[in-house]
């Protein structure tokens, strides 16, 4: 297969400019708002620990649901491909970050726990062996530094 490129074009707006810019640390809001063409607006903002807003989503989440939905869409494709039929699919991931000293941190891990439901009983082992199959075609999987581990359960419909 040839090799292309995709762009993912986005605006990333500031919107917590409270009237007098980032004069001091506690005088600006984390709110912004990313916007892509056609896209409804993504309201982002820190974490709460970080001054954030807590109804809004903060790039951490936003990682960790980046890393869930590509193994979804690459598992779908994968069981597809195999003749495992899925009927139901729902992930509780969870990522963790480490804070480091001088105020950064990085993401250590994040665990996937997808329950997938499937149509028959001699699907499930194939089901659950194709998880590794998925995360080598995630392409956000293969784009972080830190392991994404997975805790499938394989259900029967």
């Amino acid at each position: 297969m040839p090799r292309t490129s995709h762009r993912y074009p986005l605006t990333l707006t500031w919107t917590g400019d409270r009237g007098s810019g980032t004069a001091d640390y506690r005088a600006y809001g984390r709110s912004h708002e990313v916007t892509g063409p056609g896209l409804p607006p993504l309201l982002g903002s820190a974490d709460p620990t970080f001054r954030g807003e807590a109804d809004r989503w903060n790039p951490e989440q936003l990682l960790v649901a980046a890393l869930s939905q590509c193994h979804l869409l690459a598992y779908l494709h994968v069981c597809a491909v195999a003749g495992v039929v899925v009927t139901g699919y729902v992930d509780q991931p969870e990522g963790v970050l480490t804070r480091t000293s001088g105020g950064g941190g990085h993401f250590t891990e994040v665990v996937l726990r997808p329950r997938v439901t499937v149509a028959a009983a001699d699907q499930v082992d194939r089901a659950r062996e194709l998880h590794r199959e998925a995360n080598r075609q995630c392409f956000i999987a293969n784009s972080v530094n830190f392991p994404v581990r997975h805790e499938p359960v394989i259900l029967l419909s």
